[in-house]
Formats: C-alpha cells, sequence, structure tokens
C-alpha cells in the first residue's frame, strides 16, 4: 500500500472522522502535503497532527473517502481483511442459501468500502468503481476477492464505465478481471430463476436491494390481480405468480426490459395466460384502469439523483402514488418505493401522506420496508440507506 501524501484538517474538522463518519469534505481541509492526485491513498491528520486514518483522496467535494480509522498504515492484507469481513457479514445473516445464490458482497461504506460496489451472482462477481481510489485499485481487489472466495469464484467483471466520475468514465472500458462470462447467467433468489446479463444490463444486472420485499409481496398476492409497474426484469412479477397470483401485468417504458421480463417468467415455467407484458410509459398505462387490480408495486428509478432535482423528484412520487392510490380497487394494496438516496424517509412519507390526500382515501401503512442484510448502513452513515417502501392499505 503506497501512500502518496498527508492532508490536515481544520480545528474541530476531525470530530466526524472519530465518530467514524466516512467521508472528508474538501472545505474541512487545512493542508496537503506530498503528490496528491485521484485515486490516491493518503494519511489524514487532526491539526494537532494525530493520524485519524487512510483513505482514497479525490479532488472534489468529497475530497477523502476513509477506508481505515487507525493510526497503523494499511498493509498488503488490507483488502482480504475487508473482504472477509463483509463476507462473514453475509454468512452471518444467512446468504448464500439453497435457494439464493445471488447476493450482495459489498456495499460501500456499509462495509466500510466506500466507493465499491460487488455483487455476487453464483460463481460472478460484478463489481462497480464509484470513485477514483477504487478504480486505480480493482486488480487488487479482484485477486483478494480470489483469495476470499476460492473455487466458487469463476469470473469478475469490472462495470464502471458509467459509474466513475469525469475523465475517467471517458476512456474506461468495462472488463473481465477474472475469467469470462456466458450471457445471460441464471441465479436463485428465494427458488425463482432470473436471467441476469451484467454485460448489456442496468446496474450490475439485477436488483438484489428488493429480495426481501419481492419474498414480502407474496404474502399479499395469492388469487389477486397484480399490477407490477417499471418492472425491469420482472422480479416482483416472478414471485407474484409464484405466490399463486391470479393475474400478473408487467409495465416498463424499456422494450429491452419487457423482454427480459418475458423470459424470466418463461424460465420459471409460470402459466403464460397469467401474465401479460406492456411497453408502455406507467401514468399513461394506469389512466384508464379504474378498480381493475388488487395489488399494485411502484418501483420506479431514482427520480432524482442529487439535491438539485429533489423538488421535481417529490412531485414525480407524488403523482405516481396519487394515481395509484385512486385506480386501485379497494381493499387494495400498494407496494411503493423510493431509492433516490436524496429523498430521505420522513420526506418520502410526507410525500406519500400528500398523495393519499389527494386521492380522497382512506390509507393504512401495513409495513415500512427497506434494503437487506446483504446492503448494510453503517450507523455512523446513515446516508447509506437509500432504499425506502411502504406497504399501504387502501379502503
Amino acid at each position: 500500500m503506497v501512500i502518496s501524501g498527508k492532508i490536515t484538517l481544520k480545528k474541530g474538522k476531525e470530530h466526524s472522522i472519530e465518530r467514524f463518519h466516512p467521508w472528508i469534505f474538501s472545505g474541512a481541509i487545512q493542508k496537503t502535503e506530498g503528490d496528491l492526485t485521484d485515486g490516491c491513498w493518503v494519511e489524514v491528520l487532526s491539526f494537532k497532527n494525530k493520524t485519524l486514518g487512510f483513505g482514497h483522496y479525490q479532488n472534489g467535494s468529497i475530497a477523502v473517502r476513509m477506508l481505515t480509522f487507525s493510526p497503523v498504515t494499511p498493509g498488503d492484507d488490507f483488502w482480504k481483511q475487508k473482504l472477509s469481513q463483509a463476507l462473514t457479514v453475509r454468512h452471518n445473516s444467512g446468504l448464500p442459501t439453497n435457494s439464493t445464490n445471488a447476493f450482495r458482497l459489498i456495499h460501500g461504506e456499509g462495509d466500510g468500502l466506500p466507493g465499491l460496489i460487488a455483487d455476487y451472482y453464483d460463481g460472478a462477481i460484478v463489481m462497480q468503481a464509484h470513485d477514483a481510489g477504487m478504480h486505480l485499485d480493482r486488480k487488487a481487489i479482484a485477486q483478494a476477492l480470489q483469495t476470499v472466495l476460492g473455487d466458487s469464484l469463476k469470473t469478475v467483471y469490472y462495470k464502471s464505465q458509467g459509474t466513475l466520475p469525469g475523465k475517467l468514465r471517458d476512456v474506461l472500458q468495462d472488463e473481465y478481471l477474472l475469467g469470462s462470462g456466458t450471457m445471460p447467467h441464471v441465479v436463485l433468489e428465494n427458488g425463482n430463476k432470473f436471467l441476469i446479463d451484467w454485460e448489456e444490463g442496468q446496474k450490475t444486472g439485477f436488483f438484489l436491494d428488493q429480495r426481501e420485499n419481492r419474498k414480502l409481496l407474496g404474502d399479499f398476492s395469492k388469487g389477486k390481480k397484480v399490477l407490477n409497474t417499471f418492472c425491469y426484469t420482472g422480479g416482483f412479477s416472478a414471485y407474484a405468480l409464484a405466490a399463486g397470483a391470479e393475474l400478473v401485468h408487467s409495465v416498463d417504458a424499456s422494450e429491452k426490459a419487457i423482454s427480459l421480463t418475458r423470459k424470466n417468467i418463461e424460465l420459471n415455467g409460470f402459466d403464460p395466460h397469467k401474465h401479460a407484458c406492456f411497453a408502455e410509459d406507467t401514468f399513461d398505462f394506469l389512466k384508464d384502469k379504474q378498480h381493475e387490480y388488487d395489488v399494485i408495486i411502484l418501483d420506479p428509478p431514482a427520480f432524482a439523483k442529487h439535491r438539485d432535482a429533489r423538488h421535481q423528484a417529490v412531485k414525480g412520487y407524488q403523482r405516481l402514488n396519487t394515481e395509484a392510490m385512486k385506480m386501485i380497487k379497494p381493499g387494495g394494496i400498494i407496494f411503493t418505493f423510493s431509492c433516490s438516496q436524496v429523498v430521505d424517509r420522513q420526506l418520502f412519507y410526507d410525500t406519500v401522506v400528500s398523495a393519499a390526500i389527494q386521492a380522497g382515501r382512506q390509507i393504512k401503512v401495513l409495513h415500512h420496508l427497506s434494503q437487506p442484510a446483504d446492503h448494510p448502513v453503517s450507523i455512523f452513515h446513515p446516508e447509506g440507506e437509500y432504499l425506502k417502501g411502504l406497504v399501504l392499505y387502501v379502503e
């Protein structure tokens, strides 16, 4: 591990680091020493010259992402130790199982590795870097993954062309750091089969964060007519059918997503007469469906990826929920979500309340939903809780 320089904080700015918050903002820095370039390792010191830890430097609003909170310089076994700790968390939470062989192995700040995502798909790791430091260390991370996972790891695909900042994105090509891949790749999630295409699909190929919420949907689906909006690869649709839904409709504006949904429904051997796909805008689809569905899933992509877009995002969530509440059958169930990190849990709840007022119907909250155990949130970094959801009963 090569430490390229030092960063000294302004007086009082060490407190958040002493409380293990992993971000140092540029305005907290008093001075820098050494040849600091994007992605390099730096030592972080308090204004009293006390070593607080080590992290990745980047010229930006978040100037340092902390990787250790110890005065001891990270050794050659750093990546192995961190990955082993993350794997232990998954094993202790019951993953993998005989019926689930896909899960998130590394969840950024939640695993003490800000800027890094790694999803495991039955022998394959899809890795994403969100900052220059993880990009520069990608080969060392891949080697450590081989060591930690052993023979169970067949391939590592590095998919960061769409997630890295600035100029790095312009010159980078996604690549295999280990082995190769045959697309699509079949995984199991709670006994349901899903095709994963990490080369062409969104994110790492699948939305693993909804696993437990998809499972919960099954409790509400037997004998029901279910609408899955923004369906992507049809995850919620498959769970509803597996639970005995009378009819499931899957809606997504993307023809590619609809094609993947059809393939997943076929892969699981569900009755094709109980499922239909629609490549349409969700808002347009909802217009003339009054009292047609018993259960509706609202799982849109992030309406806001930065604070400047938050107001418009809130209006989008409000409109979407209002429309669903107006048209669902009496006694219906709505699963509604936000994955926008800048829309916190309270703001999302308030937005849904506002939608209920506009819809003019009595609503009860049955469940508060979040991300599963393989997407942990550091108690010192509450910003890591990005997925918010509610299960609503509409009278």
